[in-house]
């Protein structure tokens, strides 16, 4: 019974941030929607015949005639789990009452490792120079350290992120993760931003400015965060889909 309840649980907490919110997108990419709705069916399923099952049994109570022997004092040979296993249920109870976040600027700011300097590349589009260019940090990122033809240079830019905070002063970082399957190995992206003051820890934010551009070849081995000179500041809503 125990088994099955638990089981039934598991099945219900997936479909409850998969199929019932979006959830899900705290913890996976939003590919993988489908494959936990099915899964979390398949779970659920599986616990409630489970259920059925034990419920199904007859019931036999004590002194009949025709009921197995109880077992002598002592030598109660039923097997039954330790009563630590209970625990399992807890991330479960969870899931349903206190739905955790996504990854912000406690997981960011553990990352300080440098990363590998990027190849160059020609493969970035011109930005116009008349206008705003709204753009993921990745991209950001991208043309910053690997854009052959400098194509941020005297470019106004938005980008959209969490706030963390910097070892270095004067500045504070822009950040958001990215995943490469789920939140277990998602890593930050950063961008150091300059000039305004930083809003508080884990505030998403949408900041308007310029690249600050650094000769790559002036740094340590490895790279740092590319940096922005900002303009303006904006406080926005956490986005539905929080990892880039």
């Amino acid at each position: 019974m125990a088994q099955s309840l638990v089981t039934t649980l598991v099945g219900g907490a997936i479909l409850r941030i998969s199929l019932l919110s979006d959830s899900y997108l705290n913890y996976v990419k939003p590919g993988f929607r489908f494959p936990l709705i099915a899964a979390g069916l398949v779970i659920f399923a599986l616990g409630v015949h489970g259920l059925m099952q034990e419920w199904r049994k007859p019931y036999v109570p004590k002194g009949r005639a025709d009921a197995a022997p109880e077992p002598e004092p002592g030598h109660d040979h039923e097997p039954h789990g330790p009563r630590v296993a209970w625990l399992l249920c807890l991330p479960v109870i969870a899931v349903f009452l206190i739905a955790p976040p996504a990854l912000g600027s406690f997981a960011a700011e553990r990352d300080e490792t440098p990363q590998p300097k990027p190849v160059a590349l020609d493969g970035y589009g011109a930005l116009p120079p008349d206008q705003v260019n709204a753009m993921p940090l990745g991209e950001f990122i991208g043309r910053a350290w690997s854009d052959a033809n400098t194509s941020l240079r005297d470019r106004k830019v938005k980008l959209t992120g969490f706030a963390v905070r910097s070892r270095k002063k004067g500045q504070w970082y822009l950040a958001r993760m990215q995943l490469r399957c789920c939140a277990a190995d998602a890593f930050p992206l950063k961008v150091a931003v300059l000039g305004v003051p930083s809003p508080p820890r884990d505030t998403w934010v949408e900041v308007t400015g310029t690249w600050v551009p650094v000769d790559y070849d002036e740094l340590p081995k490895g790279t740092v965060a590319p940096e922005m000179k900002a303009t303006g500041v904006t406080k926005v809503a956490p986005p539905a889909e929080p990892y880039e």
